[in-house]
């Protein structure tokens, strides 16, 4: 079977890349709250408030949009998923995600070990070796469940490993299900499970925001978007703008309204939140033009993976830089546009000169050569 490379969408990279402005935004916000800075002069507090408490949400956005991305290019490769090549997506999984993770971990440890402030686990029963175990066996969500926060360095891998936790089952079910009538009815029900699943937890706050079956229901949303893409085609111009629209619509909704629709609907909200997102997916056409003015955060978009991992050395380093200089009050506001474009600067140089070369050597070798594509 020949393959195909399909065209890149300027709509998925902006999806991706608003979700991981987001992120960074929140961690930033969480410790320069902005709200409290003199931009809440200038702008609703309401709209402030949902910049920068909403880093939660935009890793559920990108949950689907990952499903959604992981599942198109396995439908691209190998034509269906109950055919899919498990030997060649466990090789394109470890060329993706190792090499950044590892730096990233050899950083943190060397850190911790240099004493640097908000790098040193200090809580009882935390340690480096455990954390780094969990990082690499993708139970970090469990261990940070079980012995509280980790530095922030540490905790932005809990949605890794939700993430991987799925992708490493997921050849598995294609080649079972995806061979009977009970993939999609299966995939739907973990949608469906996600306000169950979230308000079943009440004992303990950190395993009720990164549990593995919520984030799970958000990607397996991702995989159906792909299967109806794949099986109905891109809609037409009209009816992606309606999606786009009710999408768009939505997600401001949830982001912007206070906490209203959490009181009305409780854990129902995420469910919410999965709809838009899986809505902005199946409105992105495949290729065709961006959208004027937005290239920085498509560029955003194509690093996530590097930006979302590294982005905590900037935000301590300039919440440190702020503190130092007495601008961490009204005067926060001025942190947040050089934070954005630092965090993408540091994310590109990564992608660019560690995470892209390593990927296309280690595919090189993992992979037959007429199986090696672009990157996923």
């Amino acid at each position: 079977m020949s393959q195909q490379v399909l065209p890149r969408s300027p709509g998925i990279d902006l999806l991706r890349g608003f979700s991981i402005l987001l992120v960074v935004v929140h961690h930033l916000g969480l410790r320069l709250p902005l709200h409290k800075t003199d931009a809440a002069l200038v702008l609703p507090i309401p709209l402030l408030k949902g910049l920068i408490y909403n880093g939660y949400e935009a890793v559920f956005l990108f949950f689907v949009v990952s499903g959604f991305l992981i599942t198109r290019h396995v439908l691209e490769r190998d034509g269906a998923l109950a055919t899919v090549d498990w030997r060649g997506f466990y090789a394109r999984r470890v060329a993706r995600i190792a090499p950044c993770l590892l730096a990233l971990i050899v950083v943190l440890l060397a850190c911790h070990g240099l004493g640097v402030p908000n790098y040193v686990f200090d809580k009882p029963g935390q340690t480096p070796l455990g954390a780094t175990l969990s990082a690499l066996t993708f139970t970090l969500n469990v261990y940070e469940g079980s012995h509280g926060w980790l530095p922030g360095g540490w905790d932005v891998l809990w949605s890794l490993s939700v993430e991987e936790v799925f992708y490493l089952a997921f050849p598995l079910v294609c080649l079972t299900l995806g061979r009977t009538r009970w993939l999609v009815p299966t995939l739907a029900a973990l949608v469906l499970s996600v306000p169950f699943t979230r308000a079943a937890i009440v004992d303990n706050e950190i395993w009720s925001e990164k549990a593995y079956l919520p984030g799970m229901g958000a990607i397996a949303a991702g995989v159906l978007a792909a299967l109806v893409r794949f099986r109905m085609g891109v809609p037409g111009a009209g009816p992606r703008r309606a999606m786009a629209a009710v999408g768009a619509v939505s997600l401001g909704s949830i982001m912007f309204s206070g906490g209203w629709v959490w009181h009305a609907v409780h854990e129902g909200y995420l469910l919410l939140l999965i709809g838009a997102g899986v809505l902005l997916v199946l409105a992105s056409p495949e290729g065709g033009a961006a959208v004027r003015g937005t290239g920085w955060l498509r560029a955003m978009g194509r690093s996530s993976y590097e930006v979302y991992l590294t982005h905590m050395f900037v935000v301590y380093s300039l919440v440190g830089v702020a503190r130092l200089t007495g601008t961490d009050g009204a005067w926060g506001w001025l942190w947040y546009a050089p934070a954005v474009l630092i965090a993408w600067a540091l994310g590109h140089g990564v992608a660019r000169y560690l995470s892209e070369p390593a990927n296309r050597w280690l595919r090189r070798r993992l992979l037959r050569p007429a199986s090696v594509v672009a990157r996923a």
